[in-house]
């Protein structure tokens, strides 16, 4: 299905596939005077200069989002105009868009109406939630298993909002220390239980796909709060639960 933003993409290719073509009939000083004119377009200092200015809808961003792919795609060595790579671009701003959703949302929004009063205070777990999630550090996936377990003191919540919380954090620039804890303090934000306790078990392709190239490798990070951190009994039944 088309939609507005595609036809808006489709028409901006047609200017760059007569920009490029200028651009090769031209000087190298004409080249750069364009180059230069291009970036001052926006040069990143308009949201400071203008404090108040509202912050654009996420949607509003594809084409410059899918401008600055095609950018890259020349700075590497490509052609963004040959067929296999027309469409790249905007399907990559639209999967980062989509793997960076979770900025678009809070606790608040997530949990919604689904805290319910329960007699409890049993220990309640969700394990092997799966996580998708892009390092910060290189913009490239890292992906495994999230285990949550609370203690209740009177309040419970919906058990597919503990999943929606991991996806909430994941779907955001991460490192795998910060999304635990996140994790943890959303659930006690949520319901103020006696403890909480999260592990996070996942495989870095920063160290697969680069760098070491450890394949085999995983990264446990664990946040403990409350109980779970003061009682070692109850943090050592919920490991031996998550195990």
């Amino acid at each position: 299905m088309t939609t507005e933003m595609d036809v808006q993409w489709k028409k901006q290719q047609k200017v760059y596939e007569s920009s490029d073509s200028e651009v090769e009939s031209n000087t190298d000083t004409n080249t750069s005077l364009r180059i230069s004119e291009e970036l001052s377009k926006d040069s990143g200092l308009s949201d400071m200069e203008n404090p108040l200015k509202k912050k654009p809808c996420r949607e509003d961003t594809l084409p410059a989002v899918a401008t600055n792919y095609r950018n890259i795609l020349k700075q590497i060595g490509e052609d963004p105009n040959r067929e296999g790579l027309l469409e790249t671009p905007m399907r990559a701003a639209k999967a980062l868009m989509y793997f960076t959703k979770g900025y678009d949302d809070s606790v608040t929004q997530v949990v919604k109406n689904a805290i319910f009063n329960e007699n409890t205070d049993e220990m309640v777990v969700v394990k092997d939630i799966d996580m998708f999630s892009l390092c910060e550090h290189h913009l490239v996936p890292f992906m495994g298993k999230v285990s949550i377990g609370y203690l209740p003191t009177g309040k419970v919540l919906g058990l597919s909002k503990l999943a929606r919380i991991v996806e909430m954090f994941s779907r955001r620039l991460q490192v795998q220390e910060r999304l635990t804890r996140e994790i943890a303090e959303a659930v006690w934000e949520a319901v103020m239980p006696a403890g909480v306790g999260v592990v996070v078990e996942a495989c870095h392709m920063c160290m697969v796909m680069r760098g070491v190239q450890k394949i085999n490798s995983m990264t446990i990070t664990s946040s403990m709060l409350g109980v779970f951190r003061d009682d070692p009994k109850t943090r050592s039944e919920f490991l031996s639960l998550v195990r």
